[in-house]
């Protein structure tokens, strides 16, 4: 950490930070990790309540070393967060910029997604204001870095309430369809898939899968006489679990179909350790970046090292599926 007390750290005196979009495991230990950082090299801290929306309305409050403490186990956010619709129009932006500025905000750390960051690109293109990004969504599909805060934890989720319908389904004889989260991205599904051994993912990032159902039911689920799981990203343009299994039971009426749909609890939960150390690396290095004279760059891990990625390459850049994972997932169930 850079603790000396050079120009640039003089350039700023006091920081902002808040959570914004879904809220992942491991977000409350990237808020501890930002503030303490920033009380270590002298800098005031801000914590802003709600995301955008509590920019524009100022709704701010000071976080001192003591108010972060005990919050590291803790799912969810201490700072709330929310979306904004207002802060999409330049006007909303422009609230939001007068209350950073009448509150002497010198620089932001975002801690989200995509749309978060992509709201800081904009704005930082408006206005003089400087932005480090913390990726923190349980999608994993930021470009620039290879995990994202919350991933491993709604992994975790996944594994453990799918090793129980497992169970069910082989009692039973039936194929399970169940969704996870993942609008856009598949990697959720993919990892959960081949650690719960799913017969079938399927993911928006590949169409092949249809394949591989299709076979299932025809051939596999037949001849081996047991139970089934497919996981499904409910993103899939194929219609998500619920019109996918309509499809099969009307195609296969002799099957015995079943959808469970996780929902929210993949957000929800105490964080892995990975999930609090890396979220506590980040935000220890989005303070330095700041304090180095950085903005508008997305803190990111690569090869399990720290990386400092462009919010332009973050935002427009897509973060692709590991195809080798693809072919391992298919080889487990020739």
């Amino acid at each position: 950490m850079n603790m000396s007390e050079n120009s640039k750290t003089q350039e700023i005196k006091k920081i902002a930070l808040f959570t914004s979009g879904g809220d992942a495991p491991g977000m409350n230990a990237a808020i501890r990790a930002v503030t303490r950082a920033a009380i270590v090299n002298h800098l005031e801290v801000v914590g802003i309540r709600r995301g955008y929306q509590g920019m524009i309305e100022g709704d701010f409050m000071p976080l001192y070393a003591s108010d972060v403490s005990g919050i590291m186990h803790q799912g969810g956010t201490m700072l709330r967060t929310a979306r904004s619709d207002e802060f999409r129009t330049p006007e909303g932006r422009r609230r939001a910029y007068r209350e950073l500025k009448n509150a002497d905000i010198d620089a932001v750390v975002v801690i989200g997604g995509d749309g978060s960051f992509t709201g800081a690109l904009v704005m930082s293109q408006e206005y003089p204001v400087s932005f480090v990004g913390i990726p923190a969504t349980i999608d994993n599909d930021m470009f620039g870095t290879d995990y994202t805060i919350g991933f491993e934890t709604a992994l975790n989720t996944v594994v453990e309430a799918v090793d129980k319908i497992r169970d069910t389904a082989r009692s039973h004889g039936r194929i399970f369809f169940v969704e996870v989260m993942g609008c856009e991205a598949g990697q959720l599904a993919l990892h959960s898939g081949i650690a719960c051994g799913a017969e079938v993912i399927l993911i928006p990032e590949s169409q092949e899968q249809g394949d591989d159902l299709n076979n299932f039911l025809h051939n596999g689920y037949k001849n081996k006489e047991s139970s089934g799981i497919v996981i499904v990203a409910e993103g899939d343009e194929t219609g998500g679990a619920m019109k996918i299994a309509e499809r099969v039971c009307k195609d296969h009426p002799e099957l015995e179909v079943r959808v469970s749909i996780l929902g929210h609890i993949q957000r929800g939960g105490s964080p892995t350790a990975n999930d609090r150390i890396n979220a506590t690396r980040m935000g220890v290095a989005a303070i330095d970046a700041l304090i180095d004279g950085q903005n508008n760059i997305m803190i990111g891990l690569e090869s399990d090292e720290i990386v400092r990625v462009p919010f332009m390459n973050a935002v427009k850049l897509h973060h692709s599926i590991d195809e080798h994972l693809l072919e391992i997932q298919r080889m487990m169930n020739a």
